[in-house]
């Protein structure tokens, strides 16, 4: 049965796998960048950051040898941004450790920082044709869907009965072209909301199909929770035409991005009269403020977080101090700071 699964499976991705950059490759940096950019990215969205980030860094050197600065620019517009900062260590790591060569088994790579189980099985089986299922959100829906388990697949249990049955599934003899049919099965045909089921070479013994509930299907145990966050970015100006800066350093959203001196309130700021409250915030650090423009409100949407922001323009001074919180950077210059993508919609407008 197994085998009949996974042939099926590697016949149709020999037919119809997309071509793609990282495929018919076995450099496993390459595969690697390629992975961690596409954990949470669309490929439509995520090619062109691959092909510039290698453009930038072609190989685990130049990228160990580059500030994180530099990296994070790259990665600007992408999100998650710990992806980044995580890849930046573990090459750094690579070169120091394994002196700059690459893991070529399953738990060297497993232990990398910012690899976790679906990662390292993805590289040793693409890179070096090792036997080791990869396990991602297209591959929970074809095996939850196909066998008709309704065991939570963000539950202990479900991790595990998925994890046992995905490796027994793998195709030993071509674990690399099975599991880049699954995956590729699962992002083309079996569709979270409407699955092409008559295109897929799984209908006749699919589960999920045969009983009309493919939508079922995978089943989660947690919702998602939602926190609502109020951002008032003031983007204050000087007499030179330089902006404020200042780098995220607290471990939350956008850690070490730069943005315009913020001030989160537990409100919505819908009145302009608020705005002393907002100077009074950042009085410590500038003088003279007067604002002179208050841009409607931007919802941004991340994974567990909607930050309502609104962008404050004003003009005042900064009073210089030797621990310096912001910098002074001249408008035409601002592009050189990698920003979130919220601060990069307002900067574009």
């Amino acid at each position: 049965m197994e085998l009949i699964f996974s042939n099926l499976i590697i016949n149709w991705y020999l037919s119809h796998k997309r071509i793609l950059p990282w495929r018919e490759i076995s450099d496993p940096y390459k595969i690697w960048v390629s992975e961690i950019i596409l954990q949470q990215t669309r490929i439509a969205q995520g090619l062109n950051y691959y092909l510039r980030f290698l453009e930038k860094f072609p190989n685990i050197a130049t990228l160990a040898n580059a500030s994180e600065d530099e990296v994070l620019l790259q990665w600007q517009g992408l999100g998650y941004y710990s992806r980044a900062r995580n890849m930046h260590k573990t090459a750094k790591e690579i070169m120091e450790i394994h002196h700059g060569k690459f893991p070529t088994d399953y738990e060297s790579i497993r232990a990398l920082k910012g690899i976790g189980d679906y990662t390292a099985a993805a590289i040793a089986s693409f890179a070096y044709n090792l036997p080791h299922a990869v396990l991602d959100g297209n591959v929970f829906r074809v095996l939850s869907r196909y066998f008709a388990i309704d065991t939570p697949i963000d539950s202990t249990t479900g991790k595990k009965q998925f994890s046992e049955l995905a490796q027994e599934l793998l195709n030993l003899k071509n674990p690399a072209l099975y599991n880049q049919g699954i995956m590729d099965l699962g992002a083309t045909v079996c569709l979270p909301s409407s699955p092409n089921c008559e295109d897929c070479p799984l209908q006749n013994s699919c589960l999920a199909y045969g009983n009309n509930t493919q939508t079922n299907f995978p089943v989660k145990e947690k919702k998602l929770i939602q926190k609502d966050r109020y951002f008032i970015y003031l983007v204050i100006t000087d007499t030179t035409n330089h902006f404020f800066l200042h780098r995220r350093i607290a471990k939350d959203i956008w850690q070490g991005l730069y943005e315009f001196p913020l001030v989160e309130l537990t409100h919505p700021f819908n009145d302009p009269s608020q705005s002393e409250e907002i100077i009074s915030a950042l009085s410590d650090e500038f003088s003279d403020i007067t604002i002179t423009a208050v841009k409607p409100t931007i919802k941004h949407v991340l994974s567990h977080q909607n930050i309502y922001a609104q962008f404050v323009e004003a003009t005042g001074k900064y009073k210089k101090k030797c621990d310096s919180k912001y910098i002074k950077v001249p408008k035409s210059q601002i592009a050189n700071y990698a920003v979130s993508r919220l601060t990069e919609l307002y900067l574009d407008n």
